[in-house]
Order: C-alpha cells, then structure tokens, then sequence
C-alpha cells in the first residue's frame, strides 16, 4: 500500500513541480526585483501564521496513535521555540515587509487548506503533505538564492535553511500519518490536487504582478 500510494501521489503532482515554475526559477537566477520579494514575503506570512492552527486542528481529528503523534511533532517544530513565524519575520522584515491584506491568490491558497480539513483527516493529510514533499528542495533552493543573489542576511534566510532541514522529516512524518488511514487513492488525489493548484496559482500571481 505504501507504495501504491507513493506512486499515486508522485503522478498526481507530476507536472504541478513548484521548483519549475517561472517565480522560481527567476528568484534561483538572481533576477527578481526587492519589491517582488518584499511583496512575497507578505502574502506568504499569511499561509504561515495559518499552519499552527491547520495541524492543531488536523491533530484533534486523528485518534490517539502514531498518526496523530507525527502531526503533533511538526505542529511542535512549527510553535517552537522559536515559531516558525518568529523565523519568517526576520526574513520580512530584511525585505521591508508591511501588514498587506490577502490578495486573491492567497485567499484561495487558505481555502483550499480549509477545504482539505473540512473534508476529513485523510484529505487534510493529503493536502499537506502536497507542499511538504517539495518543502525542502523549495527551502533549499530559496536560501541558496537569498544568499547568492539577494546579499540577505544569515538572519534573514535562517527559517528557510530551517525548513530545508526538517522538511523531509515533515514529509516522512505526513506521508506516514496518511499510510496508516488506509486512504482511498481518489480522495488523496483530489486533495493534493486542490493544494498544488492553489500553490500554483499562488505563484502564478507573483509572475502576473511583474508582468
């Protein structure tokens, strides 16, 4: 089964490949503007002030047992000390970040998280683990670019060299969570489709405001 489902999830993201997007592949090669980080890092603070509460709730949906052991280590990792939000700010705040409203994108990017906990643990654990299994490639790469290009402080790119780190233990953890609800292969794919849709189209707003 774990492999069934590996196998499924991987082809059910396979041509929704973040790192391949335009956005990032202009912030890998130096060539995003100060403003468009700044712009990104505002819409961003939004999903990450949201996760605490997306795995609190996701851990109060899971029965006593492994599943919901996992679940509550990365919403540990997530609060700290110190949060994860704490880390991003200091990303932000390098990039002049102000407290700007959801855009469009971002809205939708929160629904589709609340959409996948309104339908129950196991699209809840697909959905996230939609971004979680290219968190630590993403984190990677955006550290690497913060450093190379963009002279960002060692302050400034700590939480994504953080999330590079721990990443794919958060992926193992989710993937392992998900394994074990024995999940119908439909509705895991519906979630993670949801998700990575919604990052994309996150990303694709970035591009549209430097069009």
């Amino acid at each position: 089964m774990n492999a069934e489902l590996l196998q499924h999830f991987n082809q059910t993201l396979r041509d929704r490949q973040l790192l391949s997007h335009p956005f990032y592949r202009r912030w890998e090669d130096g060539e995003l503007r100060r403003d468009e980080l700044t712009h990104y890092a505002e819409q961003y603070r939004h999903f990450e002030a949201m996760l605490p509460s997306f795995l609190g709730k996701l851990s109060d949906q899971l029965s006593d047992g492994f599943a919901k052991d996992y679940v509550t280590a990365n919403l540990s990792d997530e609060v700290g000390p110190p949060s994860h939000l704490a880390l991003f700010h200091s990303f932000a705040h390098f990039y002049n970040d102000g407290e700007a409203p959801m855009s469009p994108s971002t809205t939708s990017l929160l629904n589709a998280y609340h959409e996948v906990q309104r339908r129950g643990p196991v699209s809840a654990l697909a959905g996230l683990l939609a971004y979680e299994s290219r968190g630590a490639a993403i984190a990677d790469s955006k550290a690497a670019g913060l450093k190379g290009n963009y002279c960002a402080s060692d302050e400034a790119v700590t939480f994504w060299i953080e999330h590079g780190s721990i990443e794919v233990d958060h992926a193992a953890w989710t993937f392992e969570a998900l394994s074990s609800l024995e999940p119908s292969l439909d509705e895991v794919e519906r979630a993670a489709r949801l998700v990575g849709d919604a990052w994309s189209e996150f990303l694709n707003e970035r591009e549209l405001k430097n069009a």
